[in-house]
């Protein structure tokens, strides 16, 4: 059951699709009368907890799948610096699930606010989780079921079907800021053919426009972008560039021309055009959150798919911004009255010098510095800031239904928030090559996901700092799961593309294999959970929420309704332990065609996984169909299928497989489905 709380004078987000009446003034949610200590007012809720009670959800925010513990607020943020210490990361994703404990029943809430949002999940006292809005207008959805999967499937059904991208996106994407000139592009491609590495697509960072500025080629370096596209498309390989928020500010460009003339802008507090420098350099912000202004917006996507561009990947949209130009004055001011300091106190270096630089970038005081217009009133952009993103995102994939009607696109984005998962999906940042990271990202999955963002991933080895060869081979065993598989690097790091690794290379190409050879079967498994609204990635105590050890389970995942991973996350590790809440058959494969099997009981185990191994377990009474791999997705066949399979009590498992063309928007035909018994 889902009840609506009306809280002020709510400014609409576009989160939601189903029509709730509001509950009464003054009500409290039924199921919460048990609760002695529960406290309320029209901005902050307090709920005691019990020893055991976890607490599930807030999508792409750090530390463990259980969030207890820890504080967040939910303010989009270019950051850079990940660790389990952040508050904010780039999504605002205010939904919940709290499990067991004080209440009488499992409980879900959306908190559907467009600013800040202030958890506090048991840091300041660890039996009481309290959340609090910046201002006291929202909306409070409050959800409960028979289960978790229950509240999160009536969550899902709240807030409209998730983004569904064209099945070749499932396949590998290559990535890195720095492929500077189209030769360095087909040399990549080249490379991965050479190999024997599948490949379906090339991302291009910022290099391949002009001077930065969006909607533009730079000529010299990528001369004719439309043969490249269509050469690699006959190669099975998509080009995928990216596009920031950011329009420069360039009396020569259409895009800043048109949006000055039409008032399509954000604007300072006197009606000016807000300036502050990303990328391009100075650079205006298109006011996203105002429909005509998304429609111009996202016609200028034209440019590209008029080359051929089947995908792009939005960034910077949080929005970031470098620096505006009223601030960095300021700084060079102050930093002139020390200029002929011979010994500047600690205290001014730090403050005035230090933190003087670093507080140029995202400065608050900046996103409080102008305005949208939202229904015909002005509105501070800091009391809208977690829209702008997933509006950007809303514009591009609004008018990519027209440029390509009848077609989908691959559409992800960095910034988003609940509502924006219907047009796009995302990656989970400017994450690091460390250890850690990829604990995080094996932990993210289901929470994002929790929150309507299926199609989603991780920078596989990760973004910035240098990576090593155990590490992206270990990143790859679990990112061959993921919806979006992309290998992705920054300028002057290692170049970890997965043909510069000798020594693993082997190893690296039976893992890409796989990836492929399990394609179907991940297609299907994400189309079940767009179509049905379920889970592609689940916690384990999801899928078990009578075991209180499946709670306490932080780095296993459920894959669909048949299947567990365990992945092995630690440097130099032969094996991990792993729990099982039923008897499970574990597969431990080497390739699509090597790998060996075992039955284990329930319980705790220790399981060897070298390197170049994936630990799969297949639930009983399920079966996982395996094809031939293939170098794309468009060579791959989908009639002939081995299976890996755990029979049930009766010795047999099944497999209720998708199948479609990839490409159109016809899903809901019962053809798509067939069932396979395997005896």
């Amino acid at each position: 059951m889902i009840e609506r709380y009306v809280f002020g004078t709510p400014l609409p987000t576009g989160s939601t699709v189903l029509s709730i009446p509001p509950e009464p003034a003054g009500r409290l949610p039924g199921c919460l009368l048990c609760l002695p200590d529960i406290r309320t007012s029209n901005d902050r809720w307090l709920y005691p907890m019990d020893a055991d009670t976890a607490v599930y959800g807030l999508g792409e925010m750090p530390r463990g799948i259980n969030k207890r513990g820890w504080h967040y607020v939910t303010n989009n943020t270019d950051e850079s610096h990940h660790g389990e210490n952040k508050l904010s990361y780039y999504g605002a994703h205010n939904f919940l699930l709290v499990k067991g404990g004080a209440c009488c029943m499992d409980f879900g809430v959306f908190i559907d606010f467009p600013g800040k949002v202030y958890y506090d999940i048991g840091y300041t006292d660890h039996e009481r989780l309290e959340f609090h809005t910046e201002t006291p207008d929202y909306e409070l959805y409050f959800i409960t079921g028979d289960d978790p999967d229950d509240i999160c499937r009536q969550f899902r059904q709240l807030i409209g079907r998730s983004y569904i991208p064209p099945k070749w996106a499932f396949g590998f994407a290559q990535s890195r800021w720095g492929y500077k000139t189209a030769d360095d592009v087909r040399e990549v491609v080249r490379q991965y053919r050479r190999n024997d590495l599948p490949l379906d697509m090339v991302c291009l960072d910022i290099d391949y426009m002009q001077d930065y500025a969006d909607f533009t080629i730079n000529r010299e370096r990528f001369p004719d972008l439309a043969a490249l596209a269509a050469d690699l498309r006959s190669q099975g390989v998509r080009l995928v560039p990216i596009l920031d928020a950011g329009v420069r500010i360039d009396p020569e460009d259409p895009t800043c021309t048109e949006g000055l003339e039409r008032g399509y802008f954000c604007t300072k507090e006197d009606g000016s055009p807000f300036v502050a420098a990303v990328w391009p350099g100075k650079a205006y912000f298109a006011d996203f959150l105002r429909p005509e202004v998304r429609a111009w917006f996202g016609n200028r996507y034209k440019t590209l798919t008029d080359c051929g561009i089947e995908g792009f990947w939005n960034d910077m949209n949080e929005p970031a911004l470098f620096y505006s130009p009223e601030r960095l004055k300021a700084f060079l001011d102050d930093l002139a009255k020390l200029q002929d300091t011979d010994n500047i106190a600690q205290e001014a270096f730090f403050s005035r010098v230090v933190g003087g630089a670093m507080g140029l970038m995202n400065s608050p005081a900046d996103y409080a510095s102008f305005y949208h217009e939202v229904d015909g009133k002005r509105v501070r952009h800091d009391q809208v800031h977690n829209l702008y993103g997933g509006n950007m995102t809303r514009a591009a994939g609004e008018a990519l239904q027209t440029l390509r009607p009848g077609r989908r696109t691959l559409l992800y984005s960095r910034s988003s928030f609940i509502g924006s998962h219907r047009y796009g999906g995302i990656w989970l940042g400017d994450n690091h090559s460390a250890w850690e990271q990829l604990l995080a990202n094996i932990q993210l999955m289901p929470s994002v996901q929790m929150c309507g963002f299926l199609y989603t991933g991780a920078d596989l080895c990760g973004f910035s700092e240098d990576t090593t060869p155990d590490l992206a081979l270990r990143w790859l065993e679990f990112g061959l799961f993921t919806p979006l598989m992309r290998n992705h690097s920054a300028a002057g790091t290692r170049e970890q593309e997965y043909f510069r690794f000798a020594e693993q290379l082997p190893a690296i190409r039976e893992m890409l294999k796989l990836r492929y050879a399990l394609l179907p079967f991940l297609y299907s498994e994400f189309m079940k959970a767009a179509l049905e609204d379920t889970a592609y990635f689940r916690p384990l105590a999801f899928g078990f929420p009578e075991d209180p050890m499946a709670q306490e389970v932080q780095d296993q995942l459920l894959l669909g309704d048949g299947v567990m991973l365990a992945p092995v996350y630690t440097q130099n590790a032969a094996g991990r332990y792993v729990y099982l809440p039923e008897p499970m058959r574990l597969y431990r494969l080497r390739s699509a065609a090597d790998h060996d099997a075992e039955m284990l009981p329930a319980g705790h185990h220790y399981v060897r996984c070298a390197l170049g191994e994936v630990l799969l377990f297949v639930r009983p009474g399920h079966a996982v169909p395996l094809t031939a791999p293939a170098p794309c997705t468009a060579k791959l066949q989908e009639t002939d299928f081995t299976f890996l399979a755990c029979p049930d009590a009766a010795g047999s498992a099944r497999y209720r497989m998708y199948s479609d063309d990839g490409e159109t928007s016809d899903y809901d035909v019962p053809a798509h489905w067939h069932t396979w018994t395997v005896e």
